[in-house]
């Protein structure tokens, strides 16, 4: 059992001799044996248990007997107590991921603390068997189908390659003990029913199907290379803007479509069903409509879905001077700037974001436009439509913020006095 593990931690290269390997201690069997084998290895270890004060007494019982176990071996041992419950409440998420969270946060924790070159932590194989699926019952992608990796940065795994049997014979003949969380033995949970009554059919249906399942999931590691190259590409042919919108026509002009769209935003909460309704949108869909989920927002352009940060919508800040008009002012042209006649405008001003059915109209012309219209016209984006804002003289409008003022209230030879409006952090 050592030099299989020996063996497979050159070839997956996942610690060099004389690392510091911070061991992730439960008391279980799989844990223990980890230990005692990098022990045997040669490598300076020190353990790692976190008490999560699930199990009443038992949670205290497993501490005592890594207490015990770490002095037996002369190795340093670091314990930390969560309130797993509290946090998982405060958090809104299930107590399995809370302990998840907790445990790895503070593993690195340590780690940067003790100069530990790696994290190890006792999967096995039959653990991997397992997540495949777990995955698989969920829903997942081929990312998801891939087992666990023997790698996931400073986190290694050595006892990937052995099952759950030949842990257990190995702690057996070296006349080691362990603990038992008595949790794994019911059937409350997915992964429970799973160890226990799922894959145990499987293997009586075939008997070779735990290591069919781990042969799948290996092939499937390295398609997934050759997938995550072809998505790559295809997110460089569609992206535009640095990544903030996607062109549609080249998106449909993908092989795949929908399966490109959730590798490009699932990692910003999107789920299967939202890309969906997405993608299908492109088709049968009007610009204008929002697709929203936790801080992001995907907006359906004309020729873009544009992906945002979902923000509340701040009034621009204005300065306002008043001054009196002569034959020699210089009217300001930039589009942050607005220039009206001062006794033409109806007072208190008031700023507002336009609304549907606004009219107004524009600097040069004599007839009203749809506001609208006018930016729709001017090709505004639809995430900065929906932010235009409009400076208002009783109930009209005397001018689009950063666009075009409204002609009723131009400078004329009637003129006196002038407004000068300008925008100081202008929303564009």
């Amino acid at each position: 059992m050592k030099q299989k593990v020996a063996q497979y931690i050159a070839q997956k290269q996942l610690l060099k001799p004389g690392d510091r390997v911070l061991v992730a201690l439960s008391g279980g069997a799989d844990s223990v044996a980890l230990l005692r084998i990098l022990l045997a290895l040669g490598y300076d270890c020190e353990a790692a248990h976190c008490n999560f004060h699930l199990r009443g007494e038992e949670s205290d019982r497993d501490e005592d007997f890594v207490c015990r176990l770490c002095k037996e071996q002369h190795v340093a041992l670091h314990t930390a107590h969560f309130d797993t419950a509290r946090e998982a409440a405060r958090r809104h998420i299930s107590i399995e991921m809370a302990a998840r969270e907790l445990r790895y946060a503070w593993f690195e924790e340590l780690r940067l603390a003790r100069c530990a070159n790696a994290i190890a932590v006792a999967h096995h194989r039959d653990d991997s068997a397992e997540t495949f699926l777990l995955n698989l019952l969920r829903g997942t992608g081929i990312n998801g189908l891939q087992g666990i990796r023997p790698r996931n940065g400073y986190l290694v795994r050595p006892l990937l390659c052995a099952d759950r049997q030949e842990i257990t014979a190995y702690l057996q003949r070296i006349g080691q003990d362990y603990v038992t969380d008595s949790t794994n033995l019911q059937d409350e949970y997915l992964r429970n029913k799973i160890r226990l009554h799922l894959l145990p059919l499987m293997q009586q249906i075939n008997p070779a199907a735990k290591e069919n399942i781990l042969k799948t999931a290996a092939h499937l590691t390295d398609a997934s290379l050759l997938y995550r190259q072809a998505v790559d590409e295809g997110r460089r042919r569609i992206l535009r803007n640095g990544g903030q919108a996607i062109d549609i026509c080249s998106l449909l002009q993908e092989p795949a479509p929908s399966t490109l769209l959730f590798e490009i935003l699932h990692p910003l909460g999107f789920n299967e069903s939202q890309t969906d309704a997405i993608c299908r949108s492109l088709t049968d869909g009007q610009p204008g409509k929002r697709f929203e989920t936790g801080d992001w927002q995907v907006v359906r352009d004309r020729e873009c879905l544009l992906i945002e940060r979902r923000e509340e919508t701040a009034p621009p800040c204005l300065d306002m001077q008043t001054t009196d008009y002569t034959p020699g002012f210089d009217i300001p042209r930039d589009r942050h700037t607005a220039c009206l006649d001062a006794d033409k405008l109806e007072y208190p001003l008031t700023l507002r974001l336009w609304q549907k059915g606004d009219t107004f109209v524009p600097f040069g012309m004599t007839g009203r436009k749809k506001v609208s219209d006018y930016l729709t016209d001017r090709k505004v984006p639809l995430s900065r439509k929906e932010r235009q804002w409009v400076l208002c003289s009783g109930n009209d409008i005397a001018w689009l913020v950063g666009e075009r003022s409204d002609n009723r209230f131009r400078i004329d030879s009637s003129t006196r006095r002038v407004i000068i409006v300008r925008v100081i952090s202008p929303d564009s």
